[in-house]
């Protein structure tokens, strides 16, 4: 019984984490009890995230075919979808789907995400999908962090072609192993921590870290990936207002609707720590307006299973104020230097030098163990592999196919070397 009892929430909470953010105020708005919470209340105002700057401008109609999106140099106009074979799904999202796909030429295999443009002009969404294209193309090959190969489109989807990680989301491992001892928790804390440090120096807020968009590769070690939430241009002192993340990873702050900064990428550090080490999120309810009271209002409880390191890590890290969290005076510095990393050497750390506390084991790019049967028993659809036939584009696909001028992108040559 007293397994069941911590099943059934757990098998909730697995189940609304699939949910997007939309698909969760969906939900909240229409369920009676939940919105009668104040906090709840104010935050269903808002319909649309939104930068502070774009709410106090003049409201400007949508942009016509001829007023394109441009994402910048277009330096890969000839490649197209039948260069693949497209084997497997591996990942589903919001506006689309990512597959495994073994380039013809090349015999090189790739994670390729692809996005429907129609769902992302109907949302709104082509501002988040310009900052994943741009953090990607600023990652310089960071360890920690997914790379980008290159880009192209068709007259109907985004084709971003990608790192393809095999060891598995963090999440799917948690899901499976409940939670992991210090060390291990230490480990992936350590190289997600050097990961934001890094975005944090390109002046960049992650804002949407969580154990589905952490996956392991073959060996083991971290890698960060889906930046479609990332904001830009955030300087060291800098704050945005945008209300966006997921529901159990939320700070304060954000729940607020007040500015934030990049603190808030620490204060979700802090909740994935907790969940690696306790198996749920920190302020967790199956009822989600009780879990944005207790994210905003309840103190952090810490069961005595762990040390007294890691409970002064996670006492800094989901400070409630965040002019008082850790990281708000010196960023990935005081993270570093905390007590709880002591252990770490952070050059072999970035390195690769360190081994990591759990091998996925695969077998080779065709291994796909560690990734949830729901995506790859999927049929993979035709239409993934085909360029739409132009003289047959409804109007609507004829305007998505003009809306992202410039996606196209190939890294230049020497950036292999």
């Amino acid at each position: 019984m007293k397994e069941e009892a911590i099943k059934s929430p757990l098998k909730a909470f697995m189940k609304q984490r699939r949910m997007g953010l939309n698909d969760f105020i969906q939900k909240i708005a229409n369920n009676s009890y939940a919105c009668k919470h104040p906090e709840v209340q104010s935050i269903l105002k808002i319909s649309q995230p939104q930068e502070p700057e774009l709410m106090n401008a003049n409201p400007s109609p949508p942009p016509s075919p001829s007023q394109q999106i441009n994402l910048g140099p277009s330096s890969n106009p000839h490649a197209k979808p039948s260069d693949f074979h497209f084997l497997k799904v591996i990942g589903k999202g919001s506006f689309g789907k990512v597959l495994l796909a073994r380039h013809k030429a090349e015999e090189a295999f790739y994670a390729v995400k692809v996005l429907q443009k129609k769902a992302i002009l109907k949302k709104k969404e082509e501002k988040h999908i310009m900052s994943e294209r741009n953090v990607l193309l600023k990652n310089v090959k960071h360890p920690f962090l997914v790379g980008l190969h290159f880009s192209f489109q068709t007259a109907d989807k985004l084709y971003f072609v990608l790192d393809y990680i095999n060891g598995g989301e963090l999440f799917y491992h948690l899901q499976r192993e409940r939670c992991f001892l210090e060390p291990r928790a230490r480990f992936y804390a350590a190289e997600i921590a050097s990961a934001l440090g890094y975005l944090h120096s390109l002046n960049i807020v992650y804002r949407d870290l969580k154990p589905e968009n952490i996956l392991l590769d073959s060996q083991g070690h971290i890698v960060l990936t889906d930046f479609g939430l990332c904001k830009e241009n955030i300087e060291h002192n800098g704050t945005t207002s945008t209300f966006c993340g997921t529901p159990e990873y939320l700070a304060p702050e954000v729940l607020h609707k007040q500015p934030y900064d990049r603190t808030v990428d620490w204060w979700c550090l802090g909740a994935v720590l907790y969940e690696m080490l306790y198996g749920l999120p920190p302020f967790y309810s199956r009822n989600t307006a009780e879990m944005y009271d207790n994210i905003l209002n309840k103190p952090l409880q810490l069961k005595p299973n762990i040390t007294n390191s890691a409970r002064h890590l996670l006492e800094g890290l989901l400070q409630k104020d965040r002019t008082k969290r850790l990281g708000a005076k010196d960023d990935f510095m005081e993270i570093k230097n905390h007590v709880f990393f002591s252990v770490i050497n952070w050059d072999d750390l970035i390195n690769k030098k360190i081994t990591p506390p759990f091998n996925p084991n695969v077998s080779g790019p065709s291994d796909l163990r560690h990734f949830d049967p729901e995506f790859t028993e999927e049929p993979v659809p035709n239409s993934i592999g085909r360029s739409p036939d132009s003289i047959l584009l409804t109007a609507s696909v004829k305007e998505a196919a003009e809306a992202f001028l410039g996606f196209s992108y190939a890294p230049p040559v020497d950036s292999f070397l």
